[in-house]
């Protein structure tokens, strides 16, 4: 079988949690990286934060201080779109909005060269929507990292009904050859595999918090010595996000109407109210920030 040819030139849209883990294991890959944020303030915060991570990993000797700059020295962050011209390969990790990641992705189309890929981090949103805003369904594909991308091992690809066979093959030995990551493939359905399986078990967390039935720490105390889960839904809820457990949620509802998949009213007051989990400082459980 003939080798994928290597990503040398990644661009990632977004310098968020998940952003700039995807821009660091990229350039502790050997890939020229750029950045793209909407504004300035975003943008340094992203750098901060991959600075912070890199360090963290030079202290616990992961890595060398040479290498951890010359990690730094490959990874470029601009407020400008048109400076992904030149990329292989763009990945989308904003907000979990598809409106935004419908625009972005018509955007990028008009942008990046007709043989580059367009990858998307969502979580749940299908990947047809997003490769059908562009000329190129036949180039976009889904790559979901998990947070945090420089510890956790997994990447889920996502492969839409217009994905060729040249992009899966490109896409699938960049996340397993050249990142090192464990890969697994779903179809094109909402939540893919894992936030199919993982939401229903966190909202049904909610719902037996929310009625009374058990407290938080129960609930979470009874998966983590009862199942040997690292942490407990609730806690996990809040690392992920309530805002991003809530989106993913509402996705799953449209495409199958199931009541599983429903945000109880719980989670949304909480999202109204800013209390996001570990981010905002306040989710289920209170973060010193």
């Amino acid at each position: 079988m003939e080798m994928a040819p290597s990503i040398e030139r990644i661009g990632v849209v977004g310098a968020g949690l998940m952003g700039s883990g995807i821009a660091e294991v990229a350039a502790k890959a050997g890939m020229d990286v750029t950045v793209v944020e909407a504004s300035s303030a975003a943008a340094e915060a992203g750098l901060a934060r991959i600075q912070t991570s890199i360090d963290r990993a030079v202290s616990k000797s992961k890595l060398t201080e040479d290498e951890g700059a010359s990690m730094m020295s490959r990874i470029h962050l601009t407020q400008e779109v048109d400076s992904l011209a030149d990329r292989q390969l763009v990945i989308e990790a904003v907000v979990e909005d598809e409106t935004v990641k419908v625009d972005l992705f018509r955007q990028l189309d008009q942008v990046v060269s007709n043989d580059a890929i367009l990858a998307s981090n969502t979580s749940s949103i299908p990947i047809m929507k997003l490769a059908m805003a562009t000329a190129r369904p036949e180039n976009v594909i889904g790559i979901h990292f998990f947070n945090p991308v420089p510890v956790l091992d997994l990447v889920e690809l996502v492969i839409s009904l217009h994905t060729s066979a040249e992009t899966h093959q490109v896409a699938r030995s960049f996340a397993q050859v050249q990142l090192g990551k464990s890969v697994i493939e779903s179809q094109d359905r909402a939540g893919f595999i894992v936030n199919a399986l993982l939401i229903p078990y966190i909202l049904s967390a909610v719902r037996m918090f929310e009625s009374g039935f058990a407290s938080k720490e129960d609930i979470d105390q009874g998966m983590v010595i009862g199942c040997a889960h690292p942490m407990g839904p609730l806690a996990l809820a809040d690392l992920i996000g309530l805002d991003t457990t809530m989106a993913v949620a509402d996705s799953l509802y449209e495409e199958f109407r199931e009541q599983l998949y429903a945000p109880p009213p719980l989670l949304a007051r909480m999202v109204d109210a800013g209390l996001l989990g570990r981010k905002a400082g306040r989710g289920f459980y209170e973060y010193s920030r």
